[in-house]
């Protein structure tokens, strides 16, 4: 039997990554963020969703830049404390013992610690009510080397340990299970 609740965002787990932001090391900022996601392929877009009470929404609105850093679960501890306390406050990369690391297309610091980092430029940003939500193009992605198949090529997203995030806790994901239609595959 299942029981009714009241509207609510339980769509979990979410990548929890944390978006680095600023256009000069002054303003240099990072905030973390679960409210994230892919809306095209082609072209390339995603979305930020952020309260505009938030210390990094006027340095969105004004560089109209970001970065995505992908977490892991190395990066926990950091993920959690850019996302309880506030720039206004802290000097996040430092005190977090964080490299900001130069991009190749925007402006936005990239954090070098990330396994992988996803360049963004807002094309439209959607007043929602609580949130904001920052519509972006994908102009580069970078990622760590350590993480490519030498066969292949590809990024090896379980080999990076990636965090997730559900209904206010962080978990670490576990085995694969299948991959992408291998429920259809036909056996030879």
């Amino acid at each position: 039997m299942k029981t009714d609740w009241k509207p609510g965002t339980m769509i979990y787990p979410l990548p929890a990554v944390m978006i680095s932001c600023g256009s000069e090391p002054a303003e240099f900022n990072i905030i973390t963020a679960s409210w994230v996601g892919t809306l095209c392929t082609n072209p390339p877009m995603c979305y930020i969703s952020i309260r505009p009470e938030r210390y990094s929404y006027p340095v969105l609105m004004k560089n109209m830049e970001f970065v995505i850093n992908l977490t892991t679960e190395s990066l926990a501890f950091a993920t959690d404390w850019c996302g309880v306390t506030s720039g206004k406050d802290h000097a996040k990369f430092e005190e977090m013992n964080l490299t900001p690391g130069k991009a190749s297309v925007v402006k936005a610091p990239l954090i070098e610690e990330s396994p992988l980092c996803i360049e963004c430029r807002v094309r439209e940003i959607m007043p929602l009510g609580s949130h904001s939500m920052f519509i972006a193009d994908v102009v580069n992605i970078k990622a760590d080397e350590k993480y490519l198949n030498e066969t292949t090529g590809a990024f090896d997203l379980e080999k990076a340990g990636p965090l997730a995030y559900a209904h206010g806790k962080y978990y670490g994901l576990g085995k694969c299970i299948g991959k992408f239609g291998w429920s259809v595959k036909k056996n030879k």
